[in-house]
């Protein structure tokens, strides 16, 4: 299967379980691989045959600037559901990553995988 992916996109965000967290807003680092047929769109050279992968970008943007997840395990889980709306996704990756959030570590978080 093909892969249309997002990298580190980078999103400011309240996350987390301490007080503190729940005040200030964090940078959570997000990667999205999906499972999408790219055949009609590399045929046809058209726009309208491909995975609008800007629109997924803005949505899962929107969608996080807006929580205060306590866990990244939610914020990956619904960033997935959002993802699997478009029915031409077959499965999605999502990593979550909140970097510093662990002393001597470069990054922590989870990495998931749904399908519809």
């Amino acid at each position: 299967m093909d892969k249309v992916f997002i990298e580190d996109l980078e999103i400011e965000t309240i996350i987390g379980i301490f007080g503190w967290e729940r005040e200030v807003k964090q940078i959570v680092k997000i990667n999205v691989e999906m499972d999408f047929d790219n055949k009609s769109a590399s045929r046809s050279d058209n726009i309208n045959d491909a995975l609008n992968y800007k629109s997924i970008g803005k949505s899962i943007i929107n969608m996080v600037e807006n929580s205060s997840f306590y866990l990244v395990e939610k914020m990956a889980e619904e960033i997935a559901k959002l993802i699997l709306k478009n029915k031409s996704i077959s499965k999605v990756f999502v990593s979550v990553s909140k970097p510093g959030a662990l002393r001597g570590s470069k990054n922590v978080g989870v990495k998931i995988i749904r399908s519809n």
